[in-house]
């Protein structure tokens, strides 16, 4: 399970007195109990992943807020925090893969402009986590016009 992975890692941080990397380890088992909690059960590995991807897509974020802030040291924490991270979820899709999954979802349904939000929803079913939404937006969007 991938909670067990994190728990074994962040013990070897620990061992390895990598601070920086404890504490992304730690940050990410937080918000999985925090989520456990809140759904009184515990996680299977897909969601834990979707939790690690709530805690990418923050971290993205903060990146941005810390380079406008001209924070390079920030930033560089951040950055070791999002490969960290990175490292315990599958390879993401080239975009190439998520625009033939994309046409493949318009061919089966015959989408229109106006079927955004239904094209959205069976290609992100279809990428199945592997995929930035972001990016996939983007390419529904093009192959929509």
């Amino acid at each position: 399970m991938l909670k067990e992975k994190l728990k074994a890692d962040l013990e070897a941080a620990m061992k390895a007195q990598d601070r920086d990397r404890v504490s992304c380890i730690r940050m990410a088992l937080s918000a999985i109990k925090y989520k456990e909690v809140a759904l009184n059960q515990d996680l299977d590995d897909q969601e834990v992943a979707k939790v690690l991807r709530s805690q990418i897509k923050q971290i993205n974020e903060s990146l941005e807020q810390f380079t406008r802030g001209g924070r390079q040291d920030l930033v560089a924490n951040e950055e070791k925090n999002l490969e960290t991270l990175k490292s315990y979820l599958p390879r993401e899709m080239d975009e190439e893969a998520i625009r033939s999954i994309v046409k493949e979802v318009i061919a089966e349904t015959g989408a229109t402009k106006k079927e955004f939000g239904k094209v959205m929803k069976l290609a992100m079913a279809k990428v199945a986590g592997q995929a930035d939404g972001k990016i996939v937006s983007a390419i529904v969007t093009s192959l929509l016009q």
